[in-house]
């Protein structure tokens, strides 16, 4: 058997989340509160003040639940993983789980990393159902507003998120759709993320990157750059360029399930990476 944890990232969150973990581990939750600013508890349960939404929030409030949930399931009695895969911001989580950075240093990251990503405005995503990514991108490529445009996410094949500009996110629907589309979703974000447009925010995280120590990974972990396991010395140029490429969700499930007999663990809240998978499974039969 092949143990596999999955940390879900941006569009997990809701208020109530962590509501079991954060008194059990009041260590790093304190540890949190004074890396932050605030209370991560009061944030994640009740979000007063409506930032829960907001990426520099949203981040941090994620990675904390994410690593909580990873670190109660190991001390229910859950082996250490063989592989561990994060969705954007959720691969912090899976590289904290490989032992690559402390949990303090794993937040300090993600902090300024929503923080940088959450001064990005302008733009937007649409996720595309039920067509293929390669005739996402042949259609994209046959009009001047779908060059303009990025494949962010492939997720699966039946879901593909797409990102730039929001006028030409409304210009190429209906070629998406004559193409076979099922739907084009506009989602609720605030940014065209993992595209050509944070590319300025890519490089000042960048150097936000350049004094951070990272460890030789104890298990491998897949890059969202690569949709292959994480080459040690390659972590800190992989999270820079993270932030301005595809998460290649879809690869990255293609090389876990081909391993021997995967089981999938979701550690953080919901379970939208482990339906991703599921949907996957059904599809090969």
């Amino acid at each position: 058997m092949s143990l596999i944890c999955l940390f879900p990232g941006q569009g997990s969150q809701s208020a109530g989340m962590g509501a079991e973990v954060f008194d059990r581990y009041a260590d790093w939750t304190l540890e949190a509160d004074a890396i932050l600013g605030y209370s991560i508890r009061e944030l994640c349960l009740h979000d007063p003040r409506g930032e829960l939404v907001l990426t520099q929030f949203t981040q941090p409030a994620l990675f904390v639940v994410n690593a909580l949930t990873y670190r109660a399931k190991r001390e229910d009695g859950m082996a250490q993983p063989d592989f561990a895969a994060g969705h954007s911001l959720g691969e912090y989580n899976a590289l904290l789980a490989a032992e690559v950075f402390p949990f303090a240093t794993g937040l300090r990251l993600v902090r300024e990393r929503g923080r940088i990503m959450g001064t990005v405005t302008g733009g937007g995503m649409s996720a595309v159902i039920g067509l293929a990514p390669e005739t996402i991108q042949e259609t994209l490529d046959a009009s001047e507003e779908g060059r303009r445009l990025d494949v962010a996410n492939f997720n699966s094949s039946e879901q593909t998120v797409i990102a730039g500009p929001k006028a030409d996110l409304a210009a190429v629907a209906p070629a998406l759709e004559a193409a076979g589309a099922k739907g084009v979703i506009a989602l609720n974000v605030s940014a065209p993320f993992h595209s050509r447009y944070m590319r300025a925010a890519q490089a000042e995280f960048a150097a936000a990157l350049k004094d951070a120590h990272f460890a030789t990974p104890v298990l491998p972990v897949i890059s969202n750059l690569s949709g292959r396991p994480y080459e040690a010395d390659m972590v800190r140029q992989t999270l820079s360029e993270q932030i301005g490429n595809s998460v290649r969700w879809l690869e990255s499930m293609q090389y876990l399930l081909a391993q021997p007999d995967p089981q999938f663990v979701e550690c953080g809240p919901g379970t939208v990476l482990t339906k991703i998978v599921d949907r996957m499974r059904r599809k090969k039969r």
